[in-house]
């Protein structure tokens, strides 16, 4: 499943495809950076940009399809290579220059990831458990909407106590 989640976003992030564009306005421009633009309000008080976004849309299949999402977003070649994703982390910025990974925006993204329900095959199973669609769109609710109040809280609250 994590491998046809990855293939599937793969192709999110590379159609449609424009020739002459960098692979950072391409990855833009895809099916899946429009999505990204697209909710980037709603989790940018999060601390969280349309990048962030389009890895958090891929891990409903799977948390670890986040990794996997990062290293396509930022266009690393070599995804066995941990220490090139987190440079691009390092590096990844913000449209006025401002670091787009800090320890706050880090540590809401650990927390909304300790809460969220991302998994479908957890969602399936309560689904064949219970015969009712009614429980697992529950679960997905209220566990998406209290991992959202929590990294909310912990981003903003910590940017009160001036954090970074």
């Amino acid at each position: 499943m994590i491998l046809a989640f990855s293939v599937i976003l793969w192709a999110m992030m590379t159609y449609p495809h424009h020739d002459g564009q960098t692979p950072a306005e391409a990855l833009r421009h895809s099916m899946a950076g429009q999505i990204g633009i697209a909710i980037e309000p709603l989790v940018k008080p999060l601390g969280y940009d349309w990048r962030i976004a389009i890895g958090l849309i891929g891990s409903f299949a799977a948390r670890e399809i986040f990794v996997s999402t990062m290293s396509i977003v930022f266009n690393m070649t070599d995804a066995a290579n941990i220490q090139s994703l987190v440079q691009a982390f390092h590096e990844a910025r913000w449209p006025g220059g401002e670091p787009l990974f800090t320890p706050l925006v880090c540590l809401s993204l650990m927390f909304f990831y300790a809460f969220a329900m991302q998994c479908i095959s957890s969602l399936v199973m309560t689904y064949r458990e219970t015969n009712s669609w009614k429980w697992p769109a529950l679960q997905l609710v209220y566990m998406t909407v209290l991992a959202y109040g929590v990294s909310f809280f912990i981003y903003q609250g910590g940017r009160l106590l001036g954090w970074q």
